[in-house]
């Protein structure tokens, strides 16, 4: 008799709304930063949502709200209740459903609650969640999340005037201008071939304005020489 391996659930059966996904932003980030008030109760996950600091937007959403976002999440199995009907508590699933690490828990949250960042900004405001030591891990962290068939993050293509590049959550679906990892770094390639081409037509003018440089100044000294022979300076 063969043998049918199950297939994994998909990490994101369908698009999430905006609702959706700062609910699961709080759960994660309160999970992690008071984690004995974790699970949470529909009042404690409704201020969490509605807080005024680390959120972007910041929003008013009233109960019934974050509730019906919850029932909603619950059919994909995202989050879940637990405790008694008297207290009843909410807690995500989407930890075991993306397989995040601890790394990428923290990053998913950050980008989650605040939108789009560069990989310093999720550094700087990690504190609580993960300690990065140095931006590097978090692009580590940012490039597993983009890895494999279903990825949860993708790389934004650098504006002009920025220095660093910026990352979004695909959670909501695709983002126009999002790149894959390998993509990303074959963009960043072709940036720094531009960039030696346009060097190397300059060398050559610098060289001359160099060279002439240096011919003005010998020339000065020789007519100061020529000076003070025939007694002029």
């Amino acid at each position: 008799m063969t043998l049918i391996e199950d297939t994994p659930p998909a990490r994101l059966p369908r698009p999430l709304d905006a609702v959706e996904i700062r609910v699961l932003g709080a759960l994660l980030e309160k999970q992690q930063t008071t984690p004995e008030y974790y699970p949470l109760t529909l009042h404690a996950l409704v201020a969490a949502c509605n807080q005024k600091t680390n959120r972007d937007p910041v929003v008013e959403l009233a109960a019934a709200e974050v509730e019906a976002a919850l029932d909603r999440l619950r059919e994909h199995v995202f989050v879940w209740k637990t405790g008694g009907s008297r207290a009843e508590k909410w807690e995500q699933n989407v930890e075991r459903r993306w397989q995040l690490d601890a790394p990428g828990k923290a990053v998913m949250t950050l980008l989650l609650l605040r939108g789009e960042q560069t990989p310093g900004e999720l550094r700087g405001r990690s504190d609580r969640l993960h300690p990065f030591a140095t931006t590097g891990e978090v692009e580590a962290a940012l490039e597993k999340l983009a890895a494999g068939p279903e990825p949860l993050v993708a790389e934004l293509p650098r504006k002009p005037g920025q220095k660093e590049t910026r990352w979004t959550h695909l959670v909501a679906g695709s983002v126009e201008g999002a790149r894959s990892p390998a993509a990303a770094r074959a963009a960043r390639a072709s940036e720094a071939a531009v960039l030696a081409a346009a060097s190397a037509r300059h060398d050559p003018l610098e060289s001359r304005v160099d060279a002439l440089e240096e011919r003005l100044a010998a020339i000065s000294r020789e007519l100061s020489a020529l000076k003070r022979k025939l007694g002029e300076d």
